[in-house]
């Protein structure tokens, strides 16, 4: 029984890290050859923030540390700067775990919404104190409303596809801790 729960866990980590890997193939092809006037979903850090927070111990810190900047490196972003602040949105939604899977999906969606506001508003902010252009206003915004968007689809093609949901409370995770 342990053997599996240890397997079924190193599984999820490596489908986390496959689906990233997937995103970010996805993001790299030559699909459109002129100036992006629509800025579609962060599907990265939706798909983080939904993993972190119904399943913490499927994205540890490191894995996303790592998928982050990895992103951040092949999608031309400042090195880290936007990977540190998912991670710590990650670490806070791993947090407020027990309290929002009590609630209902409206609440944990606005609270996804909020904190990818804050944390866009902070990545905004820091690269203005830096003096580095962070791209249009008009984009940013766009790229903020699509993911909240598309925070439900995520979440139910985690749910459907994977079996991502939220600990029951009193049910143990696959490392045998109760949740």
């Amino acid at each position: 029984m342990a053997e599996r729960a240890a397997s079924e866990l190193i599984g999820m980590r490596l489908a986390y890290l496959g689906l990233v890997l997937g995103i970010l193939f996805v993001n790299l092809l030559p699909l459109q050859t002129v100036p992006a006037g629509f800025a579609g979903p962060d599907l990265l850090v939706a798909l983080t923030l939904a993993w972190a927070l119904r399943r913490p111990d499927y994205v540890p810190a490191l894995s996303i540390a790592g998928a982050l900047l990895l992103a951040d490196l092949l999608l031309g972003r400042p090195p880290g700067l936007w990977a540190a602040l998912v991670l710590i949105a990650a670490e806070w939604m791993k947090r407020q775990e027990r309290r929002l899977r009590d609630g209902t999906f409206v609440g944990e969606w606005l609270n996804v919404a909020g904190l990818l506001l804050v944390i866009t508003i902070a990545y905004r902010l820091v690269l203005g104190v830096l003096i580095v252009a962070p791209g249009t206003l008009f984009l940013a915004a766009m790229q903020y409303g699509m993911t909240v968007l598309a925070y439900p689809f995520v979440v139910a093609v985690s749910y459907i596809v994977f079996g991502v949901r939220h600990n029951a409370p009193g049910e143990f995770d696959p490392m045998g801790r109760g949740t």
